[in-house]
């Protein structure tokens, strides 16, 4: 085994759990904003289709939905990740030669980045629609209204 006190090991797998735990709530917060993204572009696309009665045609690459589902599938292979390195942590701890590795940081970083990056045509980009006329109102719709 290793040749560390049993209350040295102890704390590095605590620290390794502890940082563990840290990509757990990473990988939630990813996923918990893709399902936001998704579901908000189905409202926005509800609304306009009630107050313009008509359905905006959206890109067909950059749509929230995409984007949405994108974030979900990452946040899961995030999620894997952090568990397999969470085991080879342990192991190392175990064997006495822990060995730091950055790149899921930089993965992370990198993808992060990237899903940024292809959130800004969403906010830029809007959906043109066509101005519908004024509802010319009748004097029955005028009455139900009161």
């Amino acid at each position: 085994m290793s040749q560390l006190p049993k209350i040295d090991r102890q704390r590095e797998h605590q620290a390794n759990e502890r940082t563990f735990l840290a990509w757990v709530r990473t990988c939630i917060a990813l996923i918990g904003f893709g399902f936001a993204i998704a579901r908000f572009g189905l409202f926005v696309r509800q609304l306009n289709i009630v107050l313009i009665r008509q359905e905006p045609t959206p890109n067909p690459l950059f749509t929230s939905e995409n984007l949405g589902i994108c974030l979900v599938i990452f946040g899961m292979l995030m999620l894997g990740l952090a568990t397999w390195r969470y085991n080879q942590a342990f192991w190392q701890i175990e064997q006495g030669n822990y060995q730091p590795n950055r790149l899921p940081v930089w993965v992370m970083t990198g993808a992060v980045m990237i899903f940024g990056l292809l959130s800004i045509p969403l906010l830029l980009l809007r959906n043109k629609v066509p101005p519908t006329p004024p509802r010319v109102q009748t004097q029955s719709q005028a009455r139900n209204l009161r």
